[in-house]
């Protein structure tokens, strides 16, 4: 799958450093192991029914502000990014809208790359369908069912029957446990399941937490022939395959928002490890939720605000990601209507103030310095606006070179 052209990155005098980052699995701030100074990173791509939002630019935002980091630490970076082009979610949007599943897919990726594109945001190396990799996908699943892995379960209606990942033969035979990704009570992950596309309920299965590997075909329902019967991938093992044969195993950073913390980062986890008997990933990171009109921003409840739609009223780009990185990449914040107007005027107040006469300018290379330490810790934009805001406000000995570092790091033009 195409990507898009990627943004111009100024080069920065001297080297950034190594971002510490918070590591869900562990809960704590550490440095990801990058071997031979270059980070992998793997994130979680859309589901193209209904793109781009502000929560799925938050989210990218995220990981595009940590590539930067690791490129002006002097890093290479490899970036592998899914697209889910078959899903339940898509097929009920395609069914509601009485268009052609495929055709809605389409429609919607090309409008993400358009939005990821103006957003000046750095594209994946890798940029993958699910539809493209169906068969390797199918034999991953016959892997684990080889393996001792996985199990059918009979399944009414349908060609063949659903097959399913084993929770307990996983923890037994493999290094994975339930719960190395998503640190929460088994309560919680039984309620985060029925909510997250998981089946708790479905009778057959061995464990209520058990995922879908495999969805046997039905009548009406897209499907493939395949070494496991015809049918159509699960959720998560889709990402495992792409993820492994993208990057490799135990690759930097597993990455997207906070609410694939728990079923679909575990069990992505889960397979993976099963079938190479090496970790996934050495940090799992993880967006906040946005939420906008009270209400975590979402397709259900329709209070979405898009990105096209920002930009084709005249939104600056830069104004759209300063709105969104003065917040930490971890919170959980709500947008308003107000915040893009706030932004503006902080953009137009950094161009300002980079024409500044002072008779005591801040030191551009000292603000550089500034800037590098609090995206070392843990992406710490908050910080950085904090910084530009107070060096722009008294003016810069070297202009120039903050319109570079500005432009490098957060990827807003001045």
């Amino acid at each position: 799958m195409r990507t898009w052209t990627p943004p111009v990155l100024p080069e920065l005098p001297g080297e950034g450093l190594t971002p510490k980052l918070f590591n869900t699995a562990k809960q704590r701030l550490e440095h990801p192991a990058i071997p031979d100074g270059r980070a992998l990173l793997y994130v979680c791509g859309i589901t193209p029914y209904d793109a781009t939002h502000l929560g799925h630019a938050f989210t990218y935002l995220t990981f595009d502000i940590m590539q930067r980091a690791w490129r002006d630490a002097g890093i290479e970076t490899v970036y592998a990014q899914n697209i889910t082009d078959i899903d339940d979610p898509l097929l009920e949007r395609a069914n509601a809208t009485n268009v052609d599943w495929q055709e809605l897919a389409e429609e919607q990726i090309g409008l993400f790359r358009s939005d990821m594109h103006r957003m000046g945001m750095i594209p994946p190396e890798h940029y993958v369908a699910v539809t493209e990799q169906i068969i390797e996908i199918a034999e991953a699943v016959r892997e684990l069912k080889q393996l001792g892995f996985a199990y059918e379960v009979p399944t009414e209606g349908a060609v063949g029957h659903d097959i399913y990942f084993d929770i307990d033969e996983a923890q037994q035979s493999s290094q994975w446990r339930l719960g190395d990704v998503a640190p929460y009570e088994h309560s919680i992950m039984l309620q985060l399941s029925a909510e997250r596309g998981g089946d708790p309920e479905r009778p057959g299965k061995r464990n209520a937490l058990d995922p879908l590997l495999w969805r046997s075909a039905r009548e009406g329902e897209p499907s493939w022939e395949s070494p496991v019967g015809e049918g159509r991938p699960g959720w998560h093992v889709e990402c495992s395959v792409i993820a492994t044969r993208a990057l490799g195993g135990a690759f930097t950073v597993q990455g997207g928002g906070e609410d694939l913390v728990f079923p679909h980062h575990e069990f992505t986890a889960a397979h993976a490890t099963a079938l190479s008997g090496t970790p996934l990933a050495h940090a799992y990171c993880h967006a906040g939720l946005v939420s906008y009109q009270g209400h975590k921003m979402s397709k259900s409840r329709g209070n979405l605000v898009f990105v096209s739609k920002l930009l084709n009223a005249g939104a600056d780009p830069s104004a759209i990601r300063l709105g969104l990185l003065a917040h930490h990449y971890r919170s959980e914040w709500e947008w308003s209507d107000g915040d893009l107007e706030v932004a503006t005027r902080r953009l137009k107040g950094w161009q300002q103030g980079l024409t500044r006469q002072s008779d005591d300018p801040a030191s551009s290379l000292a603000v550089l310095q500034q800037l590098r330490a609090a995206l070392a810790n843990d992406l710490d934009t908050t910080v950085m606006l904090a910084t530009l805001d107070a060096a722009l406000d008294r003016g810069v000995d070297d202009p120039q070179l903050i319109a570079d570092a500005v432009s490098a790091l957060l990827g807003v033009t001045l």
